[in-house]
């Protein structure tokens, strides 16, 4: 899986059960470990998760499935908030 850094900024985020998460923001880096740690992803679906105050939220690299014209993730049931959902 390789792409530019800077391809990934605004991005829509899918669960791979094609639900829409938000769109990346922005990355953050492990520079000690060159590698990605987690995307910034923003425009948070409101409907999916339980936001609490917060306008994003971070999603830990490891759980990316793919990247191409979309970014796809693992489909974590616990950070929905509507049991239809999972």
């Amino acid at each position: 899986m390789k792409t530019q850094v800077t391809e990934l900024f605004g991005m829509q985020v899918y669960t791979e059960k094609a639900i829409r998460v938000g769109e990346v923001d922005d990355l953050v880096l492990d520079v000690d470990g060159k590698k990605i740690d987690s995307l910034a992803v923003g425009n948070l679906n409101p409907e999916l998760m339980e936001l609490k105050g917060f306008r994003g939220v971070r999603i830990p690299y490891r759980t990316i499935r793919s990247i191409g014209d979309i970014v796809i993730v693992r489909h974590l049931s616990g950070a929905f908030k509507r049991t239809g959902v999972e």
